[in-house]
């Protein structure tokens, strides 16, 4: 393992992809690693037609949402003053594409067992599947109230 193992995690705003960022802080702290937090976006199939309070093309912004989404989420794990070192990485495309370009040359990738999308039954959601079947990297999947606040 390196030096500073760098860490990457995947994060869309969902308790469990706080809970793998919290997760991945930890082991940071343990081996010296930095975190490499990636949120990944894409433009939805349909947009609404300009109704009243629906978001047109010309006013919605899923780059800037996820933005949003990824820094609400660091504060919220990591505090506005955390103790390792984060990047942040806003990508377009799907989230598991997003994750498995970042995992090229990390020492781990580390992923929420669900995130936004699924169903509730699901012990492992779409994303986290298909990153532990084809990672450069180990993967580290963290399941929601797994780890302790």
């Amino acid at each position: 393992m390196s030096a500073n193992p760098r860490i990457v995690v995947g994060v869309d705003g969902s308790p469990a992809s706080e809970q793998a960022l919290k997760w991945a802080l930890d082991y940071a702290r343990a081996v010296g690693g930095t975190i490499h937090a990636v949120a990944a976006w894409e433009y939805p199939a349909f947009y609404g037609w300009g109704g009243q309070g629906v978001p047109t093309a010309e006013t919605f912004n899923p780059e800037e949402i996820a933005a949003g989404t990824l820094a609400e989420a660091i504060e919220k794990v990591a505090g506005a003053a955390p103790d390792v070192t984060i990047t942040r990485e806003v990508v377009p495309g799907g989230a598991p594409q997003a994750l498995l370009a970042a995992a090229k040359g990390a020492a781990l990738l580390v992923v929420g067992s669900r995130g936004l999308g699924g169903f509730s039954g699901v012990l492992l959601g779409s994303v986290s599947r298909h990153v532990t079947e084809h990672a450069p990297c180990p993967v580290t999947v963290v399941r929601e109230g797994a780890v302790a606040e």
